[in-house]
């Protein structure tokens, strides 16, 4: 069984809280998390990728009273392997990698990503030592794991399996230095 995409991003964020800071990964997931309704705790990547989970690591670390969710498709997260290493080794409590897996790379044609072939991210996550990892396929699994987001108190990493369609998008703001600011402001950092 798998999850329709926006569906599941929409439930994901339901009722995220004052404290919940995410990262979306570069395409479907930014365009998922806007069209779940845009937030100024949304740092959207443009032209990042494979960077989204070293960015929720930094983050995490620098914020650790604040829960971080990186929220990224299975492609930027097999062209970024490495950070879970680094993850693994820093642990932050505060810290949910969140993989959107339809075992496709959706942003340059649909091609078979490496989980179509085998690649077991949960199984990397935890080889790196991420403690907590959660396989979703289903609406109670995916319950289970807003439940678990929302009270999050070590590093988790979760895979849901997910339909590979294409709804309409719904682009957030791409001005980079304006998504800066407004996430800074909304931590309440100075510019």
């Amino acid at each position: 069984m798998t999850l329709e995409r926006r569906a599941a991003m929409a439930t994901l964020l339901a009722g995220r809280g004052d404290d919940l800071l995410v990262i979306p990964g570069l395409g479907s997931t930014a365009w998922d998390a806007a069209a779940a309704g845009d937030n100024d705790q949304n740092f959207y990547l443009w032209g990042a990728m494979g960077g989204a989970a070293m960015i929720g690591l930094g983050l995490a670390m620098a914020q650790p009273s604040r829960r971080v969710a990186v929220v990224t498709g299975d492609g930027e997260m097999l062209m970024g392997l490495g950070a879970l290493a680094t993850i693994g080794a820093k642990c932050p409590p505060n810290l949910a990698i969140i993989v959107f897996d339809n075992g496709v790379y959706g942003e340059t044609g649909m091609q078979p990503s490496h989980t179509q072939a085998g690649v077991d991210l949960i199984g990397v996550a935890a080889a790196c030592g991420i403690p907590s990892h959660l396989d979703v396929r289903n609406e109670n699994e995916l319950t289970d794991l807003t439940h678990q987001l929302k009270n999050l108190r070590e590093t988790l990493f979760a895979r849901i399996q997910i339909a590979a369609d294409e709804p309409p998008r719904v682009l957030p703001m791409r001005d980079g230095v304006a998504l800066k600011q407004r996430f800074r402001a909304s931590l309440g950092l100075r510019q």
